[in-house]
């Protein structure tokens, strides 16, 4: 029994010895452990941040008519580029009922005063003529005879006067009735013409449509939407985590999703001083204008997205983020270099700006060294 026991002890020991060999031997097959290593090089790091929106005209101009009416035709359509004064549309008048009644018994209030001022006139005529003969035979004095004649000079004021309130009338009743009056001509309120020199980049009325005046009370019908294309703005909106980051006068790159392989510059010339809450988010207006340097048409409403430079180093050293450690402790940067065969020492580096993943390198390395990926490793087959 006890040779038994110690049979089977000695059979454990050297199972347990050949896995032992057997484990060694496999290890020593495995391939050792090889880091791989990357250089820094040449090259610019922008750092930027993008805001999204549209390109929109600078100022569009909102071509109204003077006087309510009906759409009688219509000269542009949307594309055209007019120059100021350009006849762009006529409008045929309805008169108001209201407003020609009342035209109409002003010309007769007008007629009547003048008819008294008519009759006035002659009795003072008769009147200054009498005592003119009478001063001439110095029978009354001098003092009655400019009496007369001051009579005589405000009842011809007078007369012309009301001549005037009746022209003024009827030319009030001929504007209400066709739109225009006589001196004044058609252009006075039925033709619509361009205010400023563009593109029509709407027309939202058609013939037959009418249309209202703007006034006081009304903001009047839009008959047709005008800009200078060739002054557009980027009009976007960015976070209020962003809106530190930026100011005016910073140089904008703008690319829109319509037109491939291309960039416009530009410059943001205004942030909004007050957010608006979008979404739960709270969202900051931004504007800039853009400065082309080539005949690109760029359509208003177009998409776009801004890419605002918040800072910039050209023909720097730079390296990859993913190879930057950072020491807890001294909230120090570092890299390891390599000093021999896979083997890396520490060395502290001084960082300039970085764009998220590649960052200027001040100080700490040059081109030639070899830098540890240290989160990653080559496979057997990437060994030198």
């Amino acid at each position: 029994m006890k040779r038994r026991g110690t049979l089977i002890t000695l059979i454990v020991i050297g199972v347990l010895f050949v896995l032992g060999v057997r484990y060694i031997w496999l290890k020593d097959q495995q391939d050792p452990i090889v880091y791989q290593y990357d250089q820094a090089t040449m090259g610019n790091v922008v750092k930027k941040t993008v805001a999204t929106g549209s390109i929109v005209p600078k100022e569009e101009v909102l071509i109204k008519p003077n006087i309510s009416g009906i759409i009688d035709a219509i000269f542009v359509e949307a594309g055209q580029t007019v120059l100021t004064g350009d006849l762009i549309a006529k409008v045929r008048v309805v008169p108001n009922i209201n407003a020609l009644n009342s035209a109409q018994n002003n010309i007769k209030a007008a007629k009547t005063q003048l008819e008294t001022a008519r009759l006035a006139l002659e009795r003072q005529t008769s009147i200054y003529q009498r005592q003119q003969v009478l001063y001439q035979r110095g029978v009354i004095s001098a003092n009655e005879f400019d009496t007369a004649r001051l009579s005589f000079d405000q009842a011809t004021q007078r007369f012309n006067q009301e001549q005037v309130n009746l022209r003024a009338a009827e030319q009030t009743f001929d504007i209400i009735k066709t739109g225009s009056t006589q001196g004044l001509g058609a252009v006075a309120n039925t033709e619509i013409r361009a205010t400023i020199s563009g593109m029509i980049l709407d027309v939202p009325v058609k013939v037959g449509n009418q249309v209202i005046e703007a006034n006081n009370f009304n903001d009047g019908t839009t008959i047709a939407i005008l800009a200078d294309v060739n002054k557009m703005i980027f009009e976007g909106k960015v976070d209020e985590s962003e809106v530190g980051k930026i100011k005016e006068n910073l140089a904008l790159e703008i690319t829109v999703g319509a037109i491939e392989d291309k960039s416009f510059d530009a410059i943001l010339d205004y942030i909004a001083p007050k957010g608006v809450e979008e979404n739960g988010a709270v969202q900051f207006e931004i504007k800039g204008s853009l400065s082309k340097k080539d005949t690109t048409f760029i359509r208003a409403g177009l998409s776009a997205n801004a890419s605002i430079i918040l800072a910039r180093a050209d023909s720097v050293l730079t390296l990859k983020e993913s190879l930057i450690q950072y020491d807890r402790e001294t909230q120090q940067s570092y890299v390891e270099v390599e000093t021999g065969s896979q083997e890396f020492e520490r060395r502290d580096v001084t960082l300039g700006i970085s764009d998220g993943l590649i960052v200027e390198v001040l100080s700490g390395v040059t081109s030639e060294d070899k830098i540890k990926v240290w989160n990653q490793l080559k496979q057997p087959d990437q060994r030198p």
